[in-house]
This record gives C-alpha cells, sequence and structure tokens, in this order.
C-alpha cells in the first residue's frame, strides 16, 4: 500500500456517472473516469448482453496476466442473479472484472467492454495495489 493511503474497505461505482469511488469508511481514497459495457444502460441480465451488473459484489481474486492490463474479479453472478437467468432461461454470464486497457495495444474509446470496468493502465496499476481481494463492491445505476 502506498505510504499515507488508509486501507480500501468499500468501492462505489455510479455508472451514470461513469465514476469510480475508493473509500476508506466515507472517506473518498481516490476516484476514477470508467468505461463500461457498450450497453451499459440496465442491470446485466445474460451472457453477452454488453452490460455492467448492478448490486452489491466483493472483489473476490486478481488476475495478473490477464488479456487486459491486470483484472480483479467481481464476485457476479450472485445467487440472485443466477436465479434471474435460470428463471429467463439464459446464462447469466461472469467474467466481470475491473481492468485496465487491452494487452494487444486496441485504442478504446466510450463504453468498450463485454460488461467490465476499465480504468486506464496507470489508474488500474494504483486500483490493484489499493484494493484488496474480499473488499466490498457496490454498483450502482
Amino acid at each position: 500500500m502506498k505510504c499515507g493511503v488508509f486501507p480500501v474497505n468499500r468501492v462505489v461505482v455510479n455508472k451514470a456517472r461513469r465514476e469510480m469511488v475508493l473509500l476508506h469508511g466515507e472517506s473518498v481514497v481516490r476516484s476514477y473516469r470508467i468505461a463500461l459495457g457498450r450497453e451499459p444502460v440496465g442491470h446485466k441480465q445474460q451472457e453477452g448482453d454488453g452490460r455492467t451488473p448492478e448490486g452489491r459484489y466483493t472483489i473476490d481474486r486478481r488476475n495478473p496476466k490477464s488479456a487486459y492490463h491486470l483484472s480483479l474479479h467481481i464476485s457476479y453472478p450472485s445467487e440472485a442473479d443466477r436465479e434471474r437467468a435460470r428463471a429467463a432461461g439464459v446464462d447469466p454470464g461472469g467474467d466481470i472484472m475491473i481492468h485496465g486497457m487491452p494487452n494487444s495495444g486496441a485504442e478504446c474509446t466510450g463504453d468498450w467492454t463485454q460488461g467490465c470496468i476499465a480504468v486506464t493502465d496507470r489508474e488500474m496499476e494504483e486500483v490493484w495495489e489499493l484494493v484488496a481481494d474480499g473488499t466490498a463492491i457496490e454498483i450502482y445505476a
């Protein structure tokens, strides 16, 4: 952890504002502009819909060898997400991450992910350092 920075115990994403905030209690540690899934409005319903989920999840693992510059996995789908998808007869999808830019070097603008939350590579290095596995993440419309 960076010297002088309190541990992050909550991540809050506001999809409408394209903002991700790292918090220690109610104090903002860092704030970032983000890109979302290519269909950002609404809660993720199924695999391939391009939506970023909404709700309360956890950062449950990290991938230093991601196809995108580092990635933190979000615990989507929850049991409620699975049940909703089961009732609709669809696959809820998964592999929702906070990540950097593609390692391929592709330039991405606007909302371009498959449902993930993206920041710049430099910002992702900071998020990687500040956000531990087990940290709560709240994603709001």
